[in-house]
């Protein structure tokens, strides 16, 4: 059977509508030679004259009454599908995202998040869930809706992303240690036990590769998955822990903080996502509150 001309459908709308071929022409933007041609394909697809001529005029026949209703309603509904996505209705919006972060970013910028995202709709539920990895597939399969950090060679070509801010990282030892009483130099920096910081238990990071440029090596006494664990032991002995400066502003409150003795390139953290998602209304709400979240805490 063959597939029927979808745009037909169009066009007998607007045909009943005028109950004319030349205004109908004129809506549609169409020659009424056009138009007649498309009357005549109705009439051969559906088997009925449709409109005939009575007077100088057209009447529909019963045929097209008893199809100007669900006509009218199918084409509606078609533009409808097609139309762009309105802007979702917050207030009755429900809904679940999960969000996908590497330790710190939840415990600084979850709070405002969650804060920005009650008040504009209730109904939203923010489910967080703990980046250990660099792989794309949670965003890939869907299993989690929008995820931050540093876009590195391994991020899939794929994903959409968006900058957030920018980092550094800093020195961070405990209120009282001796190293805070004066400054804080490449050698005593160097010669301090430090905390090694690394999800996947590697033996060196970037702090180590910055340390062998300017000809040093630290010493590593422990090391810990996540800064948030880093930060603990460094509060209670007197190893160096070195984190992300804004990723642990809240982490490192009543704690020494100190500018790097050596030169760190700083970084920029983003928020990425699957391209599914790019247009999908309540996702770019949710995006918008993400990024005014990171802003609200760059601007206090």
């Amino acid at each position: 059977m063959a597939h029927p001309d979808l745009n037909l459908l169009m066009t007998l709308d607007v045909l009943l509508d005028e109950g004319s071929v030349a205004r109908a022409a004129r809506r549609l933007r169409l020659s009424p030679s056009a138009m007649s041609r498309a009357l005549a394909r109705l009439r051969d697809t559906t088997g009925d004259p449709l409109l005939v001529r009575a007077g100088r005029g057209l009447v529909p026949t019963p045929r097209a009454l008893e199809l100007r209703g669900q006509v009218h309603g199918l084409v509606q509904e078609v533009e409808a599908v097609l139309r762009p996505a309105a802007q979702p209705d917050l207030a009755r919006l429900t809904r679940t995202f999960t969000l996908r972060a590497s330790d710190g970013f939840v415990e600084n910028f979850g709070a405002r998040l969650l804060a920005r995202t009650a008040h504009e709709a209730p109904g939203v539920r923010l489910r967080f869930v703990q980046k250990t990895d660099k792989d794309s597939a949670p965003l890939r399969e869907g299993d989690v809706d929008l995820e931050t950090g540093v876009v590195g060679d391994a991020a899939s070509p794929e994903l959409r992303t968006r900058a957030l801010f920018q980092d550094r990282f800093v020195g961070v030892v405990r209120k009282g240690h001796p190293l805070a009483a004066s400054k804080i130099t490449l050698a005593r920096y160097a010669k301090a036990r430090h905390i090694q910081i690394s999800r996947r238990n590697r033996d060196s990071g970037p702090v180590d590769a910055a340390l062998a440029t300017a000809g040093r090596e630290r010493s590593i006494a422990t090391s810990a998955s996540g800064f948030s664990a880093a930060l603990a032991l460094a509060r209670g002995s007197d190893l160096i822990a070195t984190v992300p400066e804004r990723h642990t502003g809240s982490l490192r409150s009543g704690m020494h903080t100190f500018a790097l003795p050596f030169a760190m390139p700083p970084f920029t953290v983003s928020m990425l996502w699957h391209p599914r998602m790019d247009a999908d209304a309540a996702h770019r709400w949710l995006r918008s509150c993400l990024l005014d979240a990171v802003q609200h805490d760059t601007a206090g």
